[in-house]
């Protein structure tokens, strides 16, 4: 794997990834905080928000231990201890991904103390996977150009489609596309399934655009 004229996976969008995850954790604070104690409206819209967010954490997470860091431990046992300390920083925080779901689930308008909690255990979470992030980005994604194919790189968006759990997979589209070029949102779309391109150009991008307006800064 490390012929230097083969084709090589574009893990800059690893990168793209990585700041969803930065950008709308870092946001909730103030975006839960300044929330009016009885806004149900505002609060169910933020807590699909990040109910979303989450499910795609947890996708892209394993997608990773699926299709990446098997292929990498396989291909560069030299590194072994260092890939398998930037993996199981997955599973260190498995459990912090799921009290941050319940405390967002448990958000109540008109509690003020589930508000503040859910806020709380966001930034936390966010605070936490920036470690993470960092490592992967300095360790990792190396690797990942050197050892894994363009195609098991490109297995990545296909299993998350596949293993969404959350509502609005073009949420996920969305915040993704807009932390692009233009030449990335051009090759996204090219390698999109039909249908998935189809509602993403039907409806998706619109309904994107319009939470992002309803949800408003600093994510929107």
């Amino acid at each position: 794997m490390t012929d230097s004229t083969r084709m090589r996976p574009d893990v800059s969008e690893m990168v793209v990834v990585h700041d969803v995850f930065r950008d709308t954790f870092s946001a909730a604070p103030k975006l839960i905080e300044t929330v009016d104690g009885d806004d149900s409206a505002r609060t169910e819209l933020l807590k699909n928000l990040y109910a979303n967010v989450i499910a795609f954490l947890t996708t892209h997470h394993e997608g990773e231990d699926l299709l990446i860091y098997p292929h990498l431990l396989e291909r560069a046992p030299e590194q072994a201890d260092l890939i398998q300390r930037v993996n199981a920083q997955h599973h260190e925080v498995e459990e912090q991904i799921r009290s941050t779901s319940a405390a967002v689930a448990a958000w109540t308008p008109g509690d003020l103390a589930s508000q503040s909690a859910a806020a709380a255990a966001l930034d936390g979470l966010g605070t936490r996977l920036a470690v993470h992030l960092g490592d992967e980005e300095q360790e990792m994604l190396p690797l990942c150009e050197e050892h894994i194919t363009v195609e098991e790189w490109g297995a990545l968006p296909g299993h998350s489609l596949r293993t969404f759990t959350g509502d609005k997979v073009w949420l996920v589209l969305g915040l993704i596309r807009e932390r692009m070029t233009q030449a990335q949102r051009d090759a996204m779309l090219q390698k999109m399934p039909p249908p998935v391109v189809e509602m993403w150009t039907g409806f998706g991008e619109s309904a994107f655009r319009e939470l992002m307006t309803q949800v408003g800064p600093p994510l929107g």
